[in-house]
């Protein structure tokens, strides 16, 4: 009997381990369609706001020799636009994104989706490049509270809170966001990061600075989970230079029931999720694995 590689974070159900990361892709039906047949277990959506945001001018992305910087601005048609846009859909496994500076933007947001087929939400607590939301949200324990707890109080499906490396310790705010009811943490963000051309000496980006994400930050994420996974009883999904199985699994055995992938589709392209569904289940049967949740949190036996 082949190892059956679905999985669950908390009350979310997923018939594969390996989910489209938030960010990385845009905001098309077709597209999810796509990536959820080629076998991504669900779709996190752009970070969506109350009202359209044009983002950052160009450029916003870079090449680095350790994966990509961004600074895009979570440019995106609002909430209510993209809520009409998926209201047929019946088939993806959809998580969406949301970001927002205070409480009652997130409780208008839900407002938007009350009668479309989702998953859950994912409070985007992390960006590290747009003020007055993301980690400026993350790093003030108080609004994080407040957030949470007005989102849960509306909320018909599991919320999940996506959080980074700011200002402030990090662990602090995984402790607010569960004491305040949130039924899963996405662990981490891209992390705060720069490049300069040295023949125009300018920054590259047009908002100087930027978010780093691929190859360079999975050892920090793992990390991450780890600790999250070692402190508190919570679902975790790992976010952070996902590329391949081996990868994957070094995060489930970290503490993570599912993973995020972003950096990765720009080089392997949709391929990537069934290049991962394969490598894990081909290595659970060697090594007599028949369920995710046996492999969750190994590492934290030594």
């Amino acid at each position: 009997m082949k190892p059956d590689i679905s999985t669950e974070v908390g009350t979310i159900k997923i018939e594969r381990p390996a989910m489209l990361a938030s960010g990385i892709l845009g905001i098309s039906l077709d597209v999810f369609d796509r990536l959820y047949k080629d076998g991504a277990g669900a779709v996190v959506t752009k970070s969506l706001s109350k009202e359209p945001w044009e983002g950052y001018p160009n450029p916003t992305v870079v090449g680095v020799k350790t994966g990509y910087l961004n600074a895009v601005g979570l440019s995106n048609p609002g909430a209510p636009y993209f809520a009409k846009m998926i209201s047929l859909n019946k088939t993806v496994p959809i998580i969406v994104s949301l970001v927002g500076s205070i409480p009652e933007d997130f409780v208008f947001m839900i407002k938007q989706f009350e009668n479309v087929k989702i998953l859950g939400y994912e409070l985007n607590l992390s960006c590290p490049h747009v003020e007055k939301v993301g980690l400026e949200v993350g790093d003030d324990p108080e609004l994080v509270h407040k957030i949470v707890k007005s989102v849960k109080s509306q909320s018909q499906v599991p919320v999940i809170a996506k959080v980074g490396l700011g200002s402030s310790d990090y662990l602090e705010t995984v402790r607010i966001a569960c004491e305040s009811g949130v039924d899963a943490i996405t662990a981490i963000n891209t992390v705060r990061a720069m490049a300069i051309d040295v023949e125009t000496t300018r920054p590259i980006l047009s908002h100087k600075i930027g978010g780093l994400s691929g190859p360079a930050i999975k050892p920090i994420a793992v990390r991450c989970v780890y600790e999250i996974s070692s402190k508190f009883d919570i679902p975790i999904i790992g976010c952070g230079g996902v590329s391949s199985w081996e990868d994957a699994t070094e995060f489930i055995f970290a503490g993570a029931s599912a993973v995020q992938i972003g950096s990765a589709l720009v080089d392997k392209w949709v391929g990537v999720f069934s290049e991962i569904n394969s490598g894990i289940s081909k290595y659970m049967e060697k090594k007599n694995f028949s369920k995710i949740k046996e492999m969750v949190g190994i590492a934290k036996k030594f």
